[in-house]
């Protein structure tokens, strides 16, 4: 059964309405063509009522959505030859992130995505797409070789998180992400940045230091969870919806406070509904950037790269008479 949302129970409640006229129609001879078509044009209004009105908690939900296209997805829907690796050479291999080299547009790229799984399963074997220390080694060993072999670098953020317990800690968990942000900052190969689902915390900044930073338009990125914040400014994890608001998590206001470069469209209800439509989207986003960053000289390239990172948080002061 398809995980529904609490906020678009209305919309589903009336498909289904219309699916069942619809199949009275086809085993009778009662004629309803009539009521279908009142009845879907009201859908088509309540669709654009709800989605076109989204919350930010209702963001939250859908970029949390079982449903919802993973790395290994958009990979498979954007790319060819695509050959996955394995292991940080340190310690060991962490399934809560995919690395591997591939073609775009026939020309080779390397992608690194967090992936969570898709049912229990695969969710154990991943960790849930919160990585160990050994994720983001892994992580920066392709990027090395990318800037090695000169191939630009497509990442895929989509975590609660990295992964906070004990071994992790042990192993230099902030150490690996805090190397990745140093070393990201200096690759002298264009690095795209999209975040296809949660962007939470340090865990999504191990992949997030890029040239260009684009967001699915149903995505989120914070420093914590609106659970996190709510638990932490109020004291209750659930006035978590309030907290969403407050943080400016959601593409738009992302966009609007110049974090990110580009909001990705995503079809009506979220990417989920449309994976390669989804794809399609992204694909002429990525087109754009890799067009945009591959003329510079690589000086260049840093230069925009540290001014891009200079400017973020900054306030303007406004002087009052």
């Amino acid at each position: 059964m398809k995980q529904v949302l609490e906020f678009e129970k209305p919309v589903i409640e009336l498909r289904e309405k219309i699916e069942e006229l619809k199949k009275m129609t086809q085993n009778s001879e009662i004629d309803l063509s009539e009521e279908i078509a009142k009845m879907e044009a009201r859908l088509a209004k309540l669709e654009n009522d709800i989605y076109g009105k989204l919350k930010p908690w209702d963001r939250v939900q859908i970029a949390r959505h079982a449903d919802r296209p993973t790395s290994q997805d958009y990979i498979a829907e954007l790319f060819t030859d695509f050959i996955e690796f394995h292991g940080d050479r340190f310690y060991g291999e962490d399934e809560a992130i995919v690395a591997g080299i591939a073609k775009y547009q026939g020309k080779p790229v390397t992608i690194i995505g967090h992936q969570r799984g898709k049912n229990t399963k695969e969710n154990i074997d991943r960790n849930f797409g919160m990585p160990h220390p050994e994720g983001y080694r892994k992580a920066l060993r392709h990027m090395k070789q990318a800037e090695k072999f000169q191939r630009p670098i497509i990442t895929f953020i989509d975590t609660k998180g990295a992964y906070p317990g004990k071994a992790a800690e042990e192993r230099g968990q902030s150490e690996a992400i805090a190397r990745n942000l140093m070393e990201m900052a200096g690759l002298q190969v264009p690095i795209i940045c999209i975040v296809i689902g949660e962007g939470g915390s340090g865990g999504a900044l191990g992949l997030g230091v890029g040239d260009r930073i684009h967001m699915l338009e149903n995505s989120t990125y914070s420093v914590i969870s609106p659970e996190g914040a709510a638990a932490l400014l109020w004291k209750d994890s659930k006035q978590a919806e309030r907290a969403a608001k407050s943080l400016k998590i959601t593409a738009p206001d992302l966009k609007e406070l110049g974090i990110i470069d580009e909001v990705i469209e995503e079809p009506l209800g979220g990417a989920h509904r449309n994976v390669s439509v989804q794809a399609d989207n992204i694909r002429n986003v990525l087109d754009q950037s890799l067009q945009e960053l591959s003329i510079l000289k690589e000086e260049d390239l840093l230069e925009q790269r540290w001014l891009k990172y200079k400017k973020i948080g900054e306030v303007r002061e406004t002087m009052k008479a």
